[in-house]
């Protein structure tokens, strides 16, 4: 038997489908059951019930599954090893990013790595950041940015990038404008525009206003900063941005701080804690990025981004 005959194996075991288990390899249906036929007279049993829909495990299935997954990790972990001592990182990273995202370092540190490491395959997909959390516990995302209202995850690693509070902002003569202070309570006689649930300017937002019994009017709901300044100038409703958003729009909107709401919002790398070298080199490259010359938290990083 061979690496590749188990990983067909684990794959229809997962997949419980042979279809779709060639697919998720890369190869013809064809392909994925003569290797496992092999594997099978190789190993004198039948490893999957074939006279149902589904491919489901034998008994002699389910014993060799486990030791299958082993030998597959094991195989993945020399890799990983002799990478680490030669300098040589491949494989595949999983990237997760909040809804709307456009921070512009990260996405520096990402083709600087690429370049770099042109042996490692990048996916990068977009999903709210309580969605995002669940993926790196879950092991199947790597590393993510999210937008969150704690600096610290239960179980994981991070890394804050910005730190800051949130404003309204409202376009020159509304009644806002003309204020020095702005309090949850002078928000709730306005509609409102901000981001939406799962991300973690919503997060602090909803948190600060339910702490002090203020039920706002929610009018829209945009991902992206540029949406929301644009919704808002139009006198639409006042926006509700961190405060290094509303200074991109200082020629379109009046930003005021809101004085009652005492928690900053985060926006924060996580991944799981003893990682691949995969993951540990992209952080180098995020930490020059932006601009942190080591693992430390809580450093300010320019321009924030949409989607927090």
């Amino acid at each position: 038997m061979d690496l590749r005959q188990l990983e067909y194996f684990v794959a229809v075991a997962e997949e419980r489908n042979f279809t779709r288990a060639a697919e998720r390899v890369h190869i013809s249906q064809s392909g994925v059951s003569a290797q496992i036929r092999q594997l099978e007279r190789e190993l004198g049993a039948e490893l999957f019930d074939r006279s149902a829909r589904a491919a489901t495990l034998t008994a002699a299935g389910r014993a060799a599954l486990d030791h299958a997954r082993a030998a597959l990790l094991a195989a993945a972990a020399v890799g990983q090893s002799v990478g680490e001592v030669t300098g040589l990182i491949r494989g595949r990273l999983s990237i997760g990013m909040v809804i709307g995202c456009t921070i512009t370092p990260l996405f520096d540190a990402l083709a600087a790595f690429h370049a770099a490491h042109p042996g490692v395959e990048i996916s990068l997909v977009e999903d709210n950041s309580g969605r995002l959390v669940d993926g790196v516990r879950a092991g199947t995302l790597d590393l993510a940015l999210i937008g969150t209202s704690t600096a610290s995850h239960d179980g994981l690693d991070s890394l804050t990038i910005i730190e800051e509070g949130l404003v309204a902002a409202v376009p020159a003569g509304h009644p806002l404008a003309k204020r020095r202070r702005v309090t949850l309570s002078d928000l709730s006689a306005y509609p409102i525009v901000c981001m939406p649930p799962g991300t973690g300017l919503r997060t602090v937002f909803d948190q600060a206003c339910a702490a002090r019994g203020v039920r706002p009017v929610i009018a829209l709901q945009a991902s992206a900063a540029d949406a929301i300044a644009g919704l808002a100038a139009r006198g639409l409703g006042v926006a509700v941005l961190s405060d290094s958003m509303a200074a991109h729009y200082r020629d379109l909107l009046t930003a005021r701080a809101i004085d009652d709401v005492d928690a900053p919002a985060f926006l924060s790398l996580v991944w799981k804690p003893n990682t691949s070298p995969a993951v540990r080199e992209l952080l180098a490259y995020g930490r020059r990025a932006f601009g942190m010359a080591g693992p430390a938290a809580g450093v300010g990083a320019g321009p924030a981004g949409e989607g927090r």
